[in-house]
């Protein structure tokens, strides 16, 4: 017999949403411009391309074959030919552009390489970060890839995502990452314990700021490892992430400090993978119980990364989700700053505004034995892949 689709959350007081204005914070040395509207960050990543005078490292989980990928290679060909060293590695699952596209990059004297799962054990590797280093002074970063879904508008149902323009001394630890994901893409065979050694030995920090990154199996993940230490004893969250479905040592933390403090949660009520929305309701019971505030974005779909916990901020390219703790190459830049935090905490409030709250009494009404079991499959499938979850289709 099938399933009745069960109610949408409560709805939010009607509301014209729009994405905030790009806003600068200076912090421990560095300073930090970031972009939620979509159309300003692209600009703010063609601006990077186009001011480049010596050097262009890149990487992109995603570089798509569209409007966007157009202009975005094009940038880079036009930077070859004035002599700037461009490098650009891309996700080889990840994007589905055809090798011909980015033959004008290396015609014009630029390097092209791909992050390549082979089939073997680097098969389940997916390099998910997304950045820019400009003449090794100016980082883009975030949670943006290479498409035109990653600028539209939320009218269109355009991503609503973060990206970030960073200076200062940080930039020089993403210059030594990249060249080492450049070494590990140019080795043979599946090469599985070097990226997991990268991971576990890469020291990101200068002063309050460090460049964390994240890997396959790694089970002190630089990232993940900062941010449990972050959680315990923290008397705030707040968080807004596009998959969440992190795994129980997270969650425990998480809780505790709703339990303690204040805590809130940002999710996806829109999102290109249903299944994903229907992993994190499986996971909403024990936060309720917690008191931790729990709303999804209703305006389009949600692809943003960022967390802060008290004084810590952390912002970049992975999702609170199992494949981004346990599997994924991923980074997330991390601030010790008070300012920061409140100014990204006065920015969770705008989206939290036209996300609909999560009550204890819709949940009880949704989470029937049945949808329970179907969420479990998804969340469980996620772990291997997305795409296999979206083939489950649970209902809503």
């Amino acid at each position: 017999m099938a399933l009745v689709t069960p109610p949408d959350p409560p709805k939010v007081a009607s509301c014209d949403y729009c994405h905030s204005e790009s806003f600068e914070v200076e912090a421990q040395g560095h300073k930090f411009t970031f972009h939620p509207d979509g159309e300003k960050r692209f600009e703010c990543v063609i601006d990077h391309i186009e001011r480049a005078e010596e050097s262009l490292d890149v990487f992109y989980y995603m570089f798509q074959d569209d409007e966007t990928g157009v202009k975005t290679r094009d940038a880079l060909v036009d930077a070859a030919k004035r002599g700037v060293k461009v490098h650009l590695i891309i996700d080889d699952l990840g994007s589905d552009a055809p090798d011909d596209f980015f033959e004008p990059i290396t015609d014009a004297g630029g390097i092209f390489s791909k992050f390549s799962a082979d089939l073997n054990v680097r098969y389940l590797i997916r390099n998910h970060q997304k950045f820019i280093i400009t003449d090794h002074k100016y980082v883009m970063t975030g949670g943006s890839n290479i498409s035109n879904h990653y600028y539209d508008t939320p009218e269109n149902n355009g991503w609503c995502d973060l990206g970030v323009a960073i200076q200062g001394p940080v930039v020089d630890k993403f210059t030594e990452w990249f060249k080492l994901l450049a070494e590990w893409v140019e080795g043979d065979g599946s090469q599985f314990r070097r990226i997991r050694r990268m991971v576990k030995n890469f020291d990101g920090d200068v002063g309050g700021v460090a460049l964390t990154v994240g890997g396959p199996f790694v089970r002190k993940s630089n990232w993940v490892m900062r941010f449990k230490k972050d959680l315990m004893g923290a008397k705030r969250l707040d968080l807004v992430t596009a998959y969440f479905s992190p795994p129980r040592s997270l969650r425990r933390l998480m809780a505790k400090v709703g339990k303690r403090g204040e805590a809130r949660m940002v999710l996806a009520g829109k999102s290109d993978i249903d299944a994903t929305i229907q992993s994190a309701r499986l996971l909403y019971k024990r936060f309720l119980l917690s008191r931790v505030q729990i709303s999804e974005f209703q305006p389009c779909k949600l692809h943003m990364k960022l967390i802060v916990v008290d004084d810590v901020s952390y912002f970049g390219s992975a999702n609170l989700d199992k494949r981004s703790v346990r599997i994924n190459v991923e980074l997330m830049v991390r601030v010790e700053d008070a300012a920061l935090a409140d100014r990204l905490r006065e920015f969770i409030g705008h989206l939290e505004e036209a996300a609909s709250p999560i009550t204890p009494k819709w949940y009880k009404e949704v989470a029937t034995w049945w949808r329970r079991f179907k969420w479990r499959l998804t969340y469980m499938a996620q772990m291997a892949d997305y795409r296999m979850a979206r083939t489950l289709n649970p209902d809503r």
